[in-house]
């Protein structure tokens, strides 16, 4: 556990990652002008949830982050991946968004599969695997279930935009196991 705490800039208060997001490159089919804040808002929201055991900061440039966020187009069935790398011997994580294939009619749901996708993946980066258990956000749709409900009843808490920031999507699960995840870590 020495070396986990090591790879997670581990302090006294927890750790410390560094993130970048990129902006939104171009074509409505890679992603919206508005898609970069749904990123920030999955970053707050799982330091939200560690307790305090975790901070996330903006990076001064990409190659100093430990997770980057990317956004890529829509294919059928692929929401997003994270891909492991390391930053200063730190472990982290290239983060991809692949946002909706084609058009969506109603814009929540769109933001609302977009989000998601960014806390779930931002997640594998944090090192939290995926579950079985359909409330978590690290559900993986390769042990079934209702993927147009996963996202469907996070849809009907949304009145309007603003309302993603009110709601993580996390389960209580969910924010044990990231709490746990960097308590360990720092007592290491």
């Amino acid at each position: 556990m020495r070396i986990l705490c090591l790879l997670l800039a581990c302090a006294a208060h927890g750790a410390t990652l560094r993130y970048w997001i990129d902006p939104c490159p171009g074509p409505v089919e890679v992603c919206r002008a508005r898609d970069p804040e749904l990123a920030q808002w999955a970053m707050e929201a799982w330091q939200a949830a560690s307790g305090g055991k975790l901070v996330l900061e903006k990076a001064p440039s990409r190659d100093r982050a430990h997770i980057r966020v990317n956004w890529t187009g829509g294919r059928d069935g692929l929401y997003g991946e994270a891909r492991p790398i390391v930053v200063d011997g730190v472990r982290g994580a290239e983060v991809y968004v692949v946002t909706p294939a084609g058009p969506i009619a109603d814009d929540l749901l769109r933001e609302t599969i977009v989000f998601l996708t960014c806390v779930h993946e931002t997640g594998h980066a944090l090192g939290l695997a995926h579950t079985a258990e359909f409330a978590d956000i690290m559900y993986s749709f390769q042990y079934g279930g209702d993927i147009e409900e996963y996202f469907g009843r996070y849809r009907r808490l949304l009145a309007s935009r603003a309302d993603i920031r009110k709601h993580d999507g996390m389960s209580e699960a969910d924010r044990k196991r990231v709490a746990a995840q960097f308590t360990t870590s720092a007592r290491e």
